[in-house]
């Protein structure tokens, strides 16, 4: 059962009252939701209430709150991916799983080898939003990510001075994530961009700028892995 994003001026003494119209149609015409059933809903301020449909009518639907808490799906640490988008399906894939890791926001790229024109991309950003509102709804999540504006390598390099940067070169690097780990360990109170470039690789130029901003570069082993897959393997390892 998925979590339901509501609001805080929603909740009056026990009860929720969920009056618009897309949870409403997702929960009562959707879900087929009926009286005496349970429902998980979460506010702006990552409450979570565990609640029991009370009445349901034409336009709204009351529910009595059963418990209530501090949701704990997030993360100890900020992670965001910067990462060149693909131009297949697997693109869908990278938002909604990242989404599931429990990334804070996603800054799609354009890199010297992208797929895509940049008129694209910027059509796209809506609909990968909306993929990530629908991760967070079914993994329960505190908060629902942010998918930024368009993007360029340069721009994300010259946040090296707020965030930790490094990017996943496979086929230029030899050190290996849990070395970089094991001399820069990940703080509580850290945000990390994670780099990972096109299904062509990043560029002479691209290399040279990671080089000469000090980036890390690293490597998640021998195997030459698809982005999709590399996305998946290093936010992953990053959280372990």
């Amino acid at each position: 059962m998925p979590q339901f994003l509501i609001n805080s001026a929603d909740v009056k003494d026990h009860q929720i009252n969920i009056c618009d119209k897309d949870n409403y149609n997702h929960i009562a015409k959707s879900l087929r939701i009926r009286k005496g059933e349970s429902l998980l809903l979460i506010d702006e301020n990552q409450i979570q209430y565990e609640t029991i449909v009370s009445e349901i009518n034409a336009c709204c639907i009351t529910t009595e709150i059963k418990k209530k808490y501090k949701s704990k799906r997030k993360l100890d640490f900020k992670l965001y991916l910067a990462q060149v988008p693909l131009k297949t399906d697997g693109q869908q894939i990278i938002v909604e799983k990242a989404t599931e890791l429990g990334i804070e926001g996603i800054f799609p790229i354009l890199s010297d080898n992208c797929a895509l024109k940049k008129e694209v991309i910027e059509k796209k950003i809506p609909k990968w939003q909306r993929i990530m509102f629908e991760a967070f709804k079914q993994c329960e999540r505190a908060y629902v990510p942010k998918c930024y504006e368009l993007s360029t390598f340069k721009n994300i390099l010259n946040m090296k001075e707020e965030y930790k940067i490094i990017a996943f070169c496979e086929r230029f690097s030899t050190l290996t994530l849990h070395k970089y780990c094991m001399q820069n360990p990940i703080n509580k109170e850290d945000k990390i961009i994670v780099i990972i470039g096109p299904e062509g690789g990043f560029s002479k130029q691209e290399f040279n700028m990671l080089k000469e901003n000090s980036i890390p570069m690293l490597t998640l082993g021998n195997l030459i892995l698809k982005a999709e897959t590399a996305v998946i393997t290093a936010i992953g390892n990053i959280i372990y």
